[in-house]
This record gives C-alpha cells, sequence and structure tokens, in this order.
C-alpha cells in the first residue's frame, strides 16, 4: 500500500512550526534560569558552541532520515536500521513524559494572565499578595491547578486535530510574529529599569557574575556543558522525535541544510532575547529592593512567577499590563511547542495505522493521546512542585535527594536527563556503525551542493558522541548528585 501523507503548506510554514517547537518553555524558562545558575557569560559561549557542531548536525540528521522514510520517528528506525530500531521509542518516550511538567507550567501561565488581567482593571493589587505569596497559593491549590492544566491541553488538542497544516502551522503563522513583538516589548522595559545594565553584564560579561557575587563560584566545565547541552536539546527540540515528525511532511524542494540553520539561529537568538527579557529585570528588581545579589532568584520556576511577577507588581498599575503581555507570551511559547511534542505522538499512531492498511480518525487519535497526557500530567499537578506531598518515586528507595519531592524533577530527569541524551548518543553509533554518513548527506544533497559534506562528517563521527557522553555524565552527576566533578 503507497504511504500517503499530507506536506506543509509552504517552506515558510515549516519554518514557523519548527522554530514555534523550538521556542518554547525552553527558552523564555528555562534559558535564563540555566544561564543564572551556570554563571552567565560562560554557559552562553559553551552554549552556542554546542548549538553550531552538535545541534546544527543532529537537526540535519533528523530532517534528513525523516523526509528520506516519508515516517515519523518509530517508522524512521524501523526503516533505515536493524540493530537500532528499538531507539526511536525513546523519542516517543520523551515527548510524553516532558508534556507531563509542560502542560502545568503552561497552565501556571494560563492562571498568571488571568490575574494580571484582574490586577490591570483593579488598580495593580486585586490580590494583595507578594509573587512569593502568590506562587505558593497557586501551588497549595492542587484542584486550581489540575484544572488550568485540562484547560491548556485542551487548547493544545483542538490545534493538534486540525492537522499539519490548518493546525500546527496555522497557529505558528499567527502565534510566532506575535511571540517576537511581545518579546521585543518586554525587552524594552525590562533594559529600561534601574541598575538593569548589571543583569546585562551578568550575561555578557566574563566572570562578571562570580565577581559580582551572584554566584559563590564558577561552576566546572564539565557541569556548564551538561546544563548548557541539556538546554540544547531542550530548546532546539532535539531527540525528542519532534523534527522527525516535521521532518517527515516536508517535501523535496525544501531546503534541509539551510531550514536547519534558520531553526537553530532563529532559536538561538530567541534564547538570548528571552535572557534579556527576563535576567536584566529580575536583578534591578532584587537591587531595588535591597536584595543581596546571591539571593535574588535567577533559576527555577521562582525566577517566572515569583520574581517576574514582583517586577510588575513593583511597576504599579502600568505593571499589570506587561504582566498580561508577558504571561501571554510565555503561553504562546508553551503553546507551539507542546503541540509539537503532541503531534509526534500523534503521528507514530497514525502511521502505524496506515502501514497496517487501516484509517485511523486525527481527531480521535488527539483526544486519547490528549487524555493520557493529561492523566500523568495531574500528578505533576497536584503535586505543586512538592508542595502537596505527594509520594515521589525513587527518593525513599534510592536515596536520591535531587528530585526533592517533587514529580516535575522526576520527569524532567527521565527525559532531559536519560532518554533525550542517550537517545542523541544512539543516532550518532547509529549513523557511524550502520547507517553511515553517507546516508543522510544523500538526502540533505537534494536542493543542496556537498559543502557541508565534510563538515557534517567530522562533526558526526568525531565530536558528537564524545560531547554526548560528556553530556549524559554530567545529566547524572546533576540529577542524582553524584559528586564526580566539583
Amino acid at each position: 500500500m503507497e504511504h500517503k501523507r499530507a506536506q506543509w503548506g509552504s517552506n515558510l510554514g515549516f519554518l514557523l512550526s519548527a522554530i514555534g517547537s523550538a521556542v518554547g518553555l525552553g527558552n523564555i524558562w528555562g534559558f535564563p534560569y540555566k544561564m543564572g545558575k551556570s554563571g552567565g557569560f560562560t554557559f552562553l559561549v559553551v552554549y552556542l558552541l554546542l548549538a553550531v557542531f552538535v545541534g546544527f548536525t543532529i537537526m540535519i540528521t533528523e530532517l534528513s532520515l525523516s523526509r528520506r522514510t516519508g515516517l515519523g520517528i518509530i517508522g524512521t528506525y524501523n526503516k533505515v536500521s536493524k540493530k537500532f530500531k528499538w531507539v526511536g521509542w525513546l523519542g516517543v518516550f520523551s515527548p510524553f513524559i516532558i508534556l507531563s511538567f509542560y502542560s502545568v507550567l503552561g497552565g501556571y501561565c494560563v492562571e498568571y494572565i488571568f490575574i494580571n488581567m484582574a490586577n490591570l482593571f483593579n488598580g495593580g493589587d486585586a490580590l494583595g499578595l507578594t509573587g512569593s505569596d502568590l506562587f505558593g497559593a497557586m501551588l497549595t491549590d492542587p484542584l486550581g491547578c489540575l484544572g488550568y492544566t485540562t484547560l491548556f491541553i485542551v487548547i493544545g488538542y483542538f490545534i493538534v486535530r486540525g492537522g499539519i497544516e490548518k493546525g500546527i502551522e496555522k497557529f505558528n503563522k499567527i502565534g510566532m510574529p506575535a511571540l517576537f513583538v511581545m518579546l521585543l516589548i518586554i525587552i524594552a522595559r525590562s533594559v529600561t529599569l534601574p541598575q538593569a545594565a548589571e543583569g546585562l553584564k551578568f550575561m555578557f560579561v566574563p566572570g562578571y557574575a562570580v565577581q559580582a557575587g551572584f554566584i559563590p563560584k564558577a561552576p566546572s566545565v564539565l557541569t556548564v556543558l551538561a546544563t548548557a547541552g541539556g538546554q540544547m536539546f531542550f530548546s532546539l527540540s532535539l531527540a525528542m522525535g519532534i523534527m522527525f515528525t516535521m521532518g517527515s511532511y516536508m517535501s523535496k524542494d525544501q531546503n534541509i541544510a539551510k531550514n536547519s540553520l534558520v531553526i537553530v539561529v532563529a532559536d538561538t537568538i530567541a534564547a538570548t532575547l528571552a535572557g534579556v527579557a527576563v535576567i536584566p529585570a529580575a536583578v534591578s528588581n532584587g537591587i531595588q529592593t535591597g536584595v543581596a545579589l546571591s539571593d535574588i532568584k535567577l533559576s527555577g520556576p521562582s525566577l517566572l512567577f515569583v520574581t517576574l511577577q514582583d517586577v510588575f507588581h513593583a511597576m504599579g498599575p502600568l505593571g499589570s499590563l506587561f504582566g498580561v503581555i508577558f504571561y501571554l507570551l510565555v503561553f504562546v511559547a508553551a503553546v507551539s511547542s507542546s503541540i509539537s511534542l503532541t503531534e509526534v505522538i500523534v503521528t507514530v499512531l497514525l502511521d502505524s495505522a496506515q502501514l497496517r492498511g487501516k484509517t485511523a480518525h486525527r481527531g480521535r487519535v488527539t483526544l486519547g493521546v490528549s487524555l493520557a497526557i493529561l492523566a500523568e500530567a495531574a500528578l505533576v499537578a497536584v503535586d505543586g512542585l512538592g508542595s502537596n506531598g505527594l509520594w515521589v518515586p525513587g527518593q525513599a528507595t534510592f536515596g536520591i535527594n535531587n528530585w526533592n519531592d517533587c514529580w516535575l524533577d522526576f520527569m524532567d530527569f527521565w527525559s532531559e536527563g536519560l532518554a533525550m541524551p542517550i537517545g542523541a548518543l544512539l543516532m550518532a553509533i547509529m549513523i557511524i556503525v550502520e547507517v553511515k554518513p553517507k546516508y543522510v548527506l544523500e538526502e540533505l544533497h537534494i536542493g543542496y551542493s556537498n559543502k557541508l559534506d565534510k563538515f557534517y562528517s567530522f562533526c558526526i563521527t568525531c565530536i558528537v558522541p564524545i560531547v554526548m557522553i560528556l553530556i549524559l555524565a554530567g545529566q547524572l552527576n546533576d540529577f542524582l548528585q553524584l559528586g564526580w566533578f566539583v
């Protein structure tokens, strides 16, 4: 039976959707706080190097393999490999687990939009709570968190059930330009706050994070490498099946090398801009309120939902308007990524049915996937980042202290900590020992010359495996607090 599938309506639609999947919470939330805990400028340099030599290479690989097969990640691995076909399941496991906490964080954004709208129409202080009190009250309201999580998943369901062109592409053609406009508005306000320059120095001046007292000492190179590497995979939507899924819907006249470069550059710019939007504002507010530099919250969910909310509160009534814009920005970023993560699973199920000679109904498949996501997300939502005392697997049994009695960290460990770096490492090994770089390059050459052949072959065979082993070691060291590196 001939395998027919939809395609992107245009190359612009593909690019906006791919950028949308990449420009998510990993940029707006993850990039600033990971930069915060990793010393600022050092993290930025390592991240940029990884994006060029590892991220770009892996993206080319994922898009080329999937376009060549015209299948999602499971179908692609089954078709191109005999020894590594099981690795594709890691690319389904990762997005499913990620959505367990991604949906909850997206729900937080929805609630904060409503909170700031209430403040906007009531003179700037409708609830009379500090950012910390507000966040704490939200976390200890499990039914409220579950309700907003459900709303976020429902929104994603209606987009994904619309399909590639009429659902995901249509949303991103509106959402991505709107996101960048909102981001520029927030940056304009952030960098004009008093002493915001200290935050910019933290980001862009080498060694300033330690020198000024933001962090007590510089983290080890491996720690920064692991943090930047995990962020790169999360930010660029690599090793989680997304680019396999998007590549499978690409037409043969689309230039994979050029598109990969555009996605990496756009995502990196967005991540850096997100840092400029968030960190100077957080530093400015901390200095203005007399908080020691070392105590300014530049990491974790508290950065977005405590520190930034206090920043908007301090601006007075106008601050609520910026609050609405900011959390709407984060919401759009969260939706754009979550629909791509959901589409990975939906595409695998649709492909599986079609390859068996059956026709699966996209709407019903999407509903089933969304309900499964809601079931796992309910644990994270009700847990409230550990505020409500839910039992977390592993801690009591294995003495793992870095999960902090928190389902979000537990889920993050299995996805970002293990499945994603292991999946990328095994994919590189598959290319080296079985498929060979030529298999990828043949697809890459369609619509493009052989200028990248030597660069790609060197990176996929020499750089990617070594870096992935180091990132995996660093992730295990960080998540499990093994004390391997100081």
